[in-house]
């Protein structure tokens, strides 16, 4: 096993470095770019390995076109042998091979901190990964990932089961755990109601609910992003996982609220990532 190039004396200051895994979102809102937006604004220092580029703009998806397994791959290799990495954030991952490839440089490298968003579907609707992928997923990347953030309708999906309310959640939480997962934030937001409520579950006991007002906005564009992200940074920047969850969380709050009544866009717009100054989002 290769560790993890850290690069790091008592005599040298550097960033927090979180390396991102994912889709590029040619809108801007979500993907890669909604990643390196989320890391900036918390104070770390972004890279990229870019699975896959998305013809996309508020609207929706238009055309998916996958980067090779061996130039992800390339890409990985790059960041984690120059500049180290604290945290990794996974996003989009269209096929088995890359899956596959990703979950080698995991153990490879012995990658700390993996946040996996499990994206299947954009907020447009639009499906972004093929079906004989999820089980790929399931196998390979579900017992080295820090935490899992599913949304409802990706948690149905990977539990072949509607979620169809509140007291769903915590069954919905535990199945996920039973499939290998090491921690999971199931996002409960696709649910109705004046109240979004996120369940934060682990293997070792842990069951907590985080709750908040819903807020009244058109721009949703890209929230499952950032808020992986956001808590991709925080454990960066040594955060235990439920204070990691939770700043994150009320980074993303503040993020939509700041971008609720922006037009950008004729779909579902971006929220705005860059709402505070950092010093106030990392420490207030």
């Amino acid at each position: 096993m290769t560790e993890n190039n850290q690069h790091s004396s008592p005599a040298h200051r550097r960033y927090a470095r979180v390396l991102s895994i994912a889709g590029s979102d040619s809108g801007g809102g979500a993907g890669i770019q909604a990643d390196l937006k989320t890391f900036s604004a918390l104070g770390c220092y972004g890279m990229t390995a870019i699975t896959a580029i998305t013809a996309q703009n508020t609207q929706g998806v238009s055309g998916i076109h996958g980067i090779p397994p061996q130039m992800l791959k390339a890409q990985i290799d790059a960041v984690v042998q120059d500049i180290g990495v604290d945290a990794v954030k996974i996003g989009m991952l269209h096929s088995p091979a890359v899956v596959q490839v990703v979950a080698d440089a995991i153990r490879e490298y012995n990658l700390p901190h993996v946040v996996l968003d499990p994206v299947m579907v954009a907020t447009s609707g639009d499906r972004l990964i093929a079906a004989e992928t999820v089980g790929t997923l399931v196998q390979e990347l579900f017992p080295l990932a820090t935490l899992v953030t599913p949304n409802l309708d990706e948690a149905g999906w990977l539990l072949e089961r509607r979620i169809d309310g509140e007291a769903a959640l915590d069954a919905a939480a535990e199945g996920l755990l039973a499939l290998g997962a090491r921690a999971v934030l199931l996002k409960g937001g696709h649910l109705p109601g004046d109240w979004v409520i996120d369940v934060l579950a682990d293997g070792k006991g842990l069951r907590h609910r985080l709750q908040s007002a819903r807020i009244a906005t058109h721009n949703g564009h890209g929230t499952g992003c950032t808020l992986s992200s956001a808590v991709a940074s925080f454990l960066a920047l040594g955060e235990p996982l439920q204070q990691a969850v939770e700043k994150g969380r009320a980074y993303i709050l503040g993020a939509i609220a700041a971008g609720a009544d922006v037009r950008t866009g004729r779909g579902h717009g971006p929220l705005n990532h860059g709402y505070a100054p950092v010093a106030q989002r990392v420490f207030g």
